[in-house]
Parts: C-alpha cells; sequence; structure tokens
C-alpha cells in the first residue's frame, strides 16, 4: 500500500504494508482461523465449526474504522475483532459461531499477530541487509589500496584507506544484523495463555493446542504463555536501536565526505533526488538524511520500549498497550535506514584523486606523528614532540611543507637521512595495518 504522506520519511512501502490495516486485521483473523484448524484436528472443536471460521476470517469486508474505535473502547482489538468475526460465523453457521475464540484471551490474538507480522518485516529487512552488505563488501575491495585523510576530532590525521573506512561500516552492518536476526529468531513465538495463561478453559489439552496452533502459524511454541515477559521484543527493539545507531554513523561519515568542501564521495543522483526547490546545483545526501532521522528517532523508541516493559502480574496496564505502536515504529525505521544506505552504497561515487589532493594540502602535517617517532629514539619522545609542533605551526605560518621546515633542522638532518626525509610525505608508507585490519573485517566471520 502507499506510505501515508506523514510517515513518508519515516518507513519504506513495503514495510508500510506490513503494518497497514488490511494486514494487522489478516494477521488477527490468521491466529483466529489457526487456533480453531488447531482445535478441530485435536477434537476440541467441531470440524464444520472450523471451516466456517477459516471461510470468514478474511479481512476484506470488516469496517475498520469501526474497529479501530472499539479497540480504543476495549484497550485491545482482540475483542472488537473476535466479536465482529463471530457475527459473521454466526450469519454463515449459528452452531460454529459458538466455537470462535474458544479458549483464547485478547492478548493471545494481538501478540501472536504482532509476531506474525514481525516475521514478515525480518525477511525485508534481511533483504535489505544482504544488499547492503554485498555493496559494501565490493567497495571496501575496489577500495582497498586508496589512500585518503584520518580525521579525528573531524581534523586531518594520518592516512587511512577507503576500503578500510568501507570495511568498518560493513562489519558493523553485518554484526548488528546478526543481532537483530538472533532476536527475531528467539522473538517468533506464538502467545497462548488464556485468561491468566495457564490455559485452564482448555483443561488438560491446553499445550496440545497451542503446539498444533504454533505449527499452523509457522512460529515456535514457547515453555509457557509470556503476556507480561516483553524480553525478547525488547531484545529486538534494542538490537534495532543498536542497528540504527551504526547506519547513521554511516551516513554520518558519507554525508560529511560529501560537503563541498571536502567532496571526496557522493549520493547516486536521479530525477528528484537530493535537489533542492530553489538551488539546482544542489546535490544534498538525502539518503544519509533519511538514516539518520531513523538513528535520532531510535533510541527514543527503544527507551520508551523499555520502560513499558514493567507489567503488573498476569496482565500488564498500560504497558503492553504502549507496545505496537512503538515496536512497529522502530521496526520501521530501522528498515528505512537499511533500505537507504543500501541505495547509496550501491550508486556511491568516490573520488580518489580528490582524496589525494586533500592529503597534499595538508603540506605532509599528518605525517608529523611519522616523524616524532623516527626522531624519539635519539632525542625522547617528549623532545621530538615539541620540535614537530613548533615546526608545524612553522609549516602552516609560512604555507610550506612540513618536510621543507624539517630540512632545514639540524637535529633532524642528522638522524634522518635526505632521501628518507624526503618521502616522509608519502601516504602509501604509513598506513601501518590498515591492509591487513580491512581484510579481517571483509572476510566473513568465522562460525
Amino acid at each position: 500500500m502507499p506510505v501515508h504522506l506523514i510517515d513518508s520519511l519515516a518507513t519504506t512501502e513495503p514495510l508500510a504494508d506490513v503494518f497497514s490495516d488490511e494486514s494487522v486485521l489478516q494477521a488477527l483473523l490468521d491466529f483466529e482461523a489457526a487456533l480453531a484448524r488447531a482445535e478441530a484436528q485435536l477434537g476440541v472443536i467441531p470440524k464444520t465449526a472450523a471451516e466456517a471460521i477459516e471461510k470468514c476470517a478474511k479481512a476484506p469486508g470488516f469496517d475498520l474504522a469501526e474497529l479501530a474505535r472499539e479497540t480504543l473502547r476495549a484497550g485491545t482489538p482482540g475483542i472488537p475483532v473476535a466479536r465482529e468475526l463471530t457475527a459473521r460465523v454466526r450469519a454463515a453457521n449459528v452452531q460454529a459461531a459458538r466455537f470462535v475464540h474458544w479458549g483464547a484471551t485478547s492478548q493471545d490474538v494481538a501478540d501472536t499477530a504482532l509476531i506474525l507480522l514481525l516475521k514478515r518485516a525480518r525477511a525485508i529487512l534481511a533483504g535489505d541487509h544482504a544488499r547492503l552488505i554485498a555493496a559494501l563488501a565490493a567497495l571496501s575491495n575496489e577500495h582497498a589500496d586508496t589512500v585518503m585523510l584520518g580525521r579525528t576530532l573531524l581534523q586531518p590525521a594520518p592516512p587511512v584507506t577507503f576500503g578500510l573506512k568501507a570495511a568498518g561500516w560493513l562489519a558493523a552492518t553485518r554484526r548488528g544484523w546478526a543481532r537483530i536476526d538472533t532476536r527475531f529468531e528467539e522473538a517468533e513465538v506464538i502467545q497462548f495463555g488464556g485468561a491468566s495463561g495457564t490455559l485452564a478453559a482448555l483443561g488438560d489439552q491446553g499445550v496440545a493446542v497451542g503446539q498444533a496452533l504454533a505449527e499452523e502459524l509457522g512460529l515456535r511454541y514457547p515453555d509457557a504463555p509470556w503476556h507480561t515477559h516483553r524480553d525478547c521484543l525488547a531484545a529486538l527493539a534494542a538490537a534495532c536501536g543498536v542497528q540504527c545507531g551504526s547506519l547513521g554513523k554511516m551516513a554520518r561519515d558519507i554525508s560529511l565526505l560529501m560537503q563541498g568542501e571536502v567532496a571526496e564521495a557522493a549520493e547516486p543522483q536521479g530525477d528528484g533526488r537530493g535537489g533542492s526547490s530553489t538551488m539546482p546545483h544542489k546535490r544534498n545526501p538525502i539518503g544519509c538524511s533519511l538514516a539518520l532521522a531513523a538513528a535520532h528517532r531510535a533510541p527514543g523508541l527503544v527507551g520508551a520500549f523499555l520502560s513499558a516493559m514493567v507489567q503488573e502480574h498476569e496482565r500488564g496496564v498500560g504497558g503492553w498497550q504502549a507496545e505496537w505502536p512503538i515496536i512497529t515504529s522502530l521496526i520501521q525505521a530501522t528498515g528505512l535506514a537499511v533500505a537507504s544506505m543500501a541505495e547509496v552504497v550501491e550508486g556511491l561515487t568516490v573520488d580518489p584523486a580528490r582524496m589525494r589532493a586533500n592529503i597534499d594540502a595538508t603540506r605532509g602535517a599528518i605525517f608529523a606523528e611519522r616523524v616524532m617517532m623516527m626522531l624519539g629514539s635519539t632525542l625522547g619522545r617528549d623532545i621530538a614532540h615539541k620540535l614537530l609542533e613548533e615546526s608545524g605551526r612553522k609549516s602552516a605560518a609560512e604555507r610550506r611543507p612540513l618536510v621543507d621546515v624539517l630540512a632545514e633542522i639540524p637535529e633532524v638532518v642528522r638522524i634522518i637521512p635526505a632521501v628518507t626525509l624526503r618521502q616522509i610525505d608519502s601516504p602509501e608508507n604509513y598506513l601501518g595495518m590498515a591492509g591487513d585490519f580491512r581484510k579481517s573485517l571483509v572476510s566473513p566471520p568465522k562460525k
């Protein structure tokens, strides 16, 4: 379905479809139909009743606006949905209507419907994460030897490679998805406990019905109902928050590299993408902006979910009712962030010449550490540090290369041969373990 205009910077079309009114209602009805089938298999209700219930458990024809109004009055969607479904079944089969929602409670319906929706969302997020990880691996390999400024506290620092930077993004993304996927797996269990979480209404068949219900829905059966134990969903929420942060870090880096004064990388362009209503020349970091917006929203959503975990006894007052909009917003924020960054990385333009020019623009200042270490073993680190500080200031004030200033200092030329000094500002010769680190980050994790 189309994304609501107010949500157009908060989700993607596939995720908006998953959490649309029609989809949510169908998930609620899928629970009721699966419950009836499971109970019919075990002889708890007549097979004809299950058939009638399943036939009526289709979202088209339900008044969604009225269900929303009734949900507000009931405090749960399970009550009005069960009532309306019962009325529909009664119109088709009076006897079958007696067995709608048999032995379940309204939270069983709502929680399991949410899990079904999350299972659908998981597949969408998995696809976009796979795209992003593949694109980052290709980007890192392509630029394994592309030198660029390291930047610490936003200031020039010794060189790194763009391949290493991309590999860092890749590894964080991969770790983040592993966490999310694991938390999805943990959360994909049905909720089925009846009134107080004991399934007393079903006698000694409660567990058998629950297991059959789980099989019908393609979910796992938990050790026990989890009505007021929200830790698995909270862990999923937290994992999404962490991933949004990692994607936001990547987006922040790329958007800074896109600044006109830096101009080392740029997002892909296209009709209507990244432009300005008043400045035709603009090439704005739109994908990065969307990921950063998600990263800004996520911590508050995670915190809200965690605060809602404090739920009373066997059924919570307020905490459970807070969850649906929180967790669905968080999943959609994560999905938007990863889809946006996948698009960014797949079409990212990298300018190695500009990266090299920005290194050269420092006039060798970023290699002061290298010279200090070469002098330190003879002069002592503190003396060498002071000497390089003074040389750096003179280089900046006179706008001269650092090596030229150093070549005029007797203590320096006495220790460092002239031929070595002339090669001090070669970035390829001061990358340390960048190549090894990059390969380690890009390599698939060991199982």
